[in-house]
């Protein structure tokens, strides 16, 4: 029997691709170091995990508010607010189950079917996949590399900008490069969105996994706030990926729809979960500290050591737990031309395991550098030390 058309749109999270050619070669009693997938292997901080166990004791273990229990959503609506210089009513606060769940909601909300919506490429995949599986038309737009990292190409956003185009995907503080906007591409971002009179999602799944500096918010911006969803989760500061708790705070009008899709696609985020995200965010912060510490420490031993290996070269970003190294010149060392390629056998040889540009979306016209991208939020320092040491050995050979 034939299945729906559509499903042949719908994209997938590539890094999983890698994550099962290491668990093969693993299988076969290699050593693997797990580059490869954004995961973080520290414990959710005990306050959290305690503020879980009673909210289940206490009886909160049924249906619950689609938009997310009142207490939760007032206590998003302050502290969002707070760190971004903004006044949020709770109202414009739904809960849902991760920050995954935004995007395609987002795109369900302002998206006809063959509108565009511009997105970031290299990007997270999930972006493509909703707009393409939505009935959009995915517009990617690319990335320059600079002396500090990665700038987004504002001249070729601009001329992409057409009377289909409906919305555009920001994402700052960046998966898969790691790369943050400055103030003034922000507000080049913002200025396009106003003129042009585009949604924005701003995916700010990062915004406090930073060690050095301020996360702003393009929400913030004069005139941006009714026109973009932000996008906020708990699994990164708190170490709660497989907990799927997150948020958008939206327009009124966008929150009344968030709302109501949540009712047809899950009723609502669990209930006990959601008392466990009022603690993470009011209770102890020692554990989210010390989570950040320890990622500021696997940072600077992965940036230190991917740069001394010969024909690889990274920016040290202030944010996120992604590296994304030009490795053009140790493939031409190695006398490898294709990227799944150079990752193959450097898993083979050396057992490090990590994903490329390739995974990120497809290569866009005059792209001549090639690159991997490394996470290293589920190795300790002595693994990282341990697999790159092996990886810049075999380079080196």
């Amino acid at each position: 029997m034939a299945l729906a058309r559509r499903l042949a749109r719908l994209g997938t999270e590539t890094a999983f691709a890698v994550s099962q050619a290491a668990a093969e070669w693993a299988a076969h009693g290699h050593r693997v170091y797990p580059f490869h997938l954004g995961d973080i292997d520290l414990a959710t901080p005990g306050n959290i995990v305690q503020a879980l166990d009673k909210a289940i004791a206490d009886g909160n273990t049924g249906y619950c508010p689609a938009a997310g229990i009142p207490l939760l959503r007032e206590v998003l609506a302050e502290d969002i607010g707070l760190k971004r210089g903004m006044t949020i009513d709770p109202g414009q606060v739904t809960v849902h189950p991760g920050g995954k769940p935004v995007i395609g909601k987002f795109v369900q909300t302002v998206m006809d079917p063959g509108d565009e919506v511009l997105y970031p490429n290299p990007g997270y995949p999930i972006y493509e996949s909703q707009i393409e599986y939505h009935g959009g038309i995915a517009r990617p737009y690319r990335y320059l590399p600079t002396q500090t990292g990665f700038a987004i190409d504002l001249a070729q956003v601009e001329a992409m900008i057409g009377p289909k185009t409906k919305a555009i995907i920001y994402n700052d503080l960046q998966n898969p490069i790691g790369a943050e906007s400055t103030d003034e591409e922000r507000r080049a971002i913002a200025d396009l969105a106003q003129q042009h009179n585009l949604w924005v999602l701003s995916d700010e799944a990062y915004f406090e996994m930073r060690y050095s500096g301020t996360s702003r918010s393009i929400a913030a911006l004069p005139g941006m706030a009714e026109r973009t969803v932000i996008l906020y989760t708990f699994s990164k500061k708190f170490a709660m990926t497989g907990w799927r708790l997150g948020c958008a705070v939206a327009p009124p009008e966008v929150s009344k729809a968030f709302a109501k899709l949540n009712t047809n696609d899950e009723s609502c985020t669990a209930h006990f979960v959601q008392h466990a995200g009022v603690e993470a965010i009011l209770g102890d912060q020692s554990g989210p500290r010390a989570i950040l510490a320890e990622l500021e420490a696997r940072r600077d031993a992965t940036a230190d050591l991917l740069n001394a290996m010969p024909g690889v070269t990274v920016a040290k970003p202030n944010a996120t737990f992604y590296l994304f190294p030009d490795v053009t010149g140790a493939m031409a060392f190695k006398g490898i031309t294709e990227l799944p390629d150079f990752a193959t056998e450097a898993l083979h040889a050396t057992g490090v395991s990590f994903c490329t540009r390739l995974h990120f979306g497809r290569p866009q016209p005059g792209e001549d550098r090639l690159y991997a991208r490394l996470a290293y939020s589920g190795l300790p320092v002595d693994d990282i030390q341990e697999g790159l040491s092996r990886l810049k050995a075999w380079i080196e050979a």
